[in-house]
């Protein structure tokens, strides 16, 4: 219909301009928005303000002539003007109860479109190093990403997920000495724990699977391992020179065989453990894109060369630079150091080449907000590649912070003392986690009310939404329970019947789905589908709370019946989009 009311005026433009001599200004797109409430009617268009200026008139006086030019439309009762001139369309009830018969007809496809015309878009979420389980503040970005996801696919874009696995450079080294120290531990080995290592439970974990697995194969003499080793920070050190001099150490003892192993079994178990945890989650990924791979394949060193080449690579000190400045960053960074090994930002910078490289129209970036810094210096590579930067978006997400009561609980992977996404799932439910997550903008503070995602209460927005859809569903199972026949055809040909104020506050409410799914897509923001929902969710209880729906008058239940089934079916599709489930009974 909206389409439908844009084309009318153009139509009245058009008319409009040729009676008045004028030519038509160009370029002059055609805006409808919802009315804004009872008197305002269903769409409103601000074309006659916009035209004010090129055609030199009165807002109000284009916007009466506007109205003569239209064409008449069957589902069009009237039109008038409002304050400084928008143009507000009154629809027939035939119009908008058409939407419900649209929703039974269409069903799992209904609010789908084509607004982003199979335009090919990677998504990279999460990305979490693999150094330890996810956490709760890693679940924000993970539901974000994936219904931000489902959103686009909703509206027509071809739409390719992506976790990039941290598993080469510095960390990585920390977690395999981590692993080392706790498995000598376990085989009687005493090894002062580094300040700088990771001390989660899961560490234990993965040393004692190798010691079940390897036995003796790893066994260093603790006094070999530690002999000569500078103080660390339990000992007034320096703990970062520390822990790269006992990695150099662990690696000329073992070997680089038997070094590499350890690592290689630690990233393995960490990251299996993360996929793990996403997939029970809901979160799916076309690909896990290893950073070791990127590495190995040369594509770094080729994407180095590429920027030497451009005049974008200068040397200092032995160390290689980005000219960052060049294209907008506060500062030139390292690419690769003095040592010869390249930095964190040069297999990123590689990486996002890659992206483009591989045919994608459009890069999304989901970021925690601590990586605000990193946008420009991603951006400038991109630049310097002759890439436009406007292919490349990032959201930024707030960590949630996760509250037991009025305790805060801790979110340090170094330290351990976290609370993981899977022990969340297991308290709350993967549901509430999921809506909770993407129920306000990713650049808004979250914090995670354990005790409200938890309750059955209509305070609880998820639980509020689930119980509109089962409410639905208790009603028909009472229809079938009463051996009453519901004749699916005579509902939708009756549903002129629907002339309460609730009833048309439903069929308004389910008409603005489709124009949501387009909206919320075109700003990336799927927290518009979940406010929308309560609102839908609200709408239907306050019609339930009002009329009964099993009335004798075979005509007005059948109506009343398409309208309630054409309501769940909207909860349920807007559902899917979050990755929320719809129950049929509470």
């Amino acid at each position: 219909m909206k389409d439908e009311l844009a084309d009318l005026l153009r139509q009245a433009l058009n008319g409009l301009c040729q009676s008045l001599g004028e030519p038509l200004p160009d370029p002059l797109a055609i805006h409808l928005e919802r009315g804004r409430g009872e008197g305002h009617g269903d769409y409103a268009s601000n074309l006659a303000m916009r035209l004010a200026k090129p055609l030199r008139r009165p807002p109000r006086e284009l916007a009466d002539a506007l109205i003569e030019h239209l064409p008449i439309h069957p589902h069009v009762e009237r039109v008038e003007v409002a304050g400084p001139g928008f143009i507000n369309f009154f629809l027939t009830q035939d119009a908008a109860s058409a939407v419900v018969a649209r929703i039974h007809r269409e069903g799992a496809e209904f609010g789908r479109c084509n607004s982003g015309g199979g335009e090919r878009i990677i998504i990279e979420f999460v990305s979490a190093n693999p150094t330890g389980p996810l956490h709760v503040g890693h679940g924000r970005g993970a539901a974000f990403g994936a219904a931000l996801g489902n959103l686009l696919e909703a509206a027509g874009y071809d739409v390719h997920r992506e976790y990039y696995v941290n598993d080469a450079g510095r960390q990585m080294h920390i977690l395999a000495a981590s692993v080392l120290v706790r498995y000598l531990e376990h085989r009687g080995e005493a090894v002062a724990f580094p300040a700088n290592g990771y001390r989660g439970d899961y560490i234990h974990d993965i040393a004692r699977d190798l010691e079940a697995n390897a036995g003796e194969r790893y066994r260093i003499a603790a006094a070999e391992l530690t002999a000569e080793l500078p103080a660390d920070a339990n000992a007034g050190g320096d703990k970062e020179a520390y822990i790269d001099a006992l990695i150099t150490r662990a690696r000329a003892l073992l070997g680089e065989t038997r070094y590499q192993e350890i690592l290689s079994e630690a990233v393995a178990a960490i990251t299996h453990d993360i996929e793990d945890d996403l997939a029970a989650f809901g979160v799916r990924y076309d690909r896990w894109y290893s950073e070791h791979s990127l590495v190995a394949s040369g594509a770094v060193d080729r994407a180095l060369e590429k920027l030497t080449t451009a005049g974008a690579i200068y040397e200092d000190n032995g160390a290689q630079w980005f000219r960052a400045t060049d294209y907008g960053d506060d500062k030139d960074r390292v690419v690769r150091r003095a040592d010869g090994q390249i930095t964190y930002f040069a297999s990123d910078i590689a990486y996002h080449l890659d992206k483009f490289e591989r045919g994608f129209a459009r890069a999304i970036d989901v970021f925690g907000a601590d990586h605000h810094g990193y946008m420009a210096r991603v951006r400038a590579s991109l630049e310097a590649f002759g890439h436009d930067t406007d292919r490349l978006t990032f959201r930024l997400v707030q960590f949630a912070i996760l509250y037991r009561g009025h305790e805060r609980l801790a979110m340090s992977t170094r330290s351990g003392e976290f609370v993981t996404l899977r022990e969340l799932r297991e308290e709350v439910g993967n549901d509430a986690g999921r809506f909770f997550y993407v129920m306000r903008r990713p650049e808004q503070h979250l914090d995670f009310d354990l005790e409200l995602a938890k309750s059955r209460s209509n305070d609880n927005p998820v639980y509020y939404i689930q119980y509109a859809h089962a409410r639905v569903c208790s009603v028909l199972a009472q229809m079938e329970e009463r051996g009453i026949e519901h004749d699916h055809s005579a509902g939708l040909a009756g549903l002129g019947r629907l002339n309460e104020a609730h009833e048309q506050a439903l069929i308004h409410a389910l008409g603005r789905y489709p124009e949501l799914i387009e909206s919320a897509a075109t700003s990336q923001e799927p927290h518009q589908i979940a406010q929308y929902l309560r609102e839908l969710a609200a709408a239907f209880h306050t019609y339930y709370n009002a009329h009964t729906f099993l009335v004798d008058d075979a005509e007005l239940r059948d109506a009343r019946l398409a309208l309630i089934t054409a309501t769940r079916q909207v909860i349920r599709n807007g559902l899917a989009i979050l990755g929320v489930s719809a129950p049929q009974s509470m």
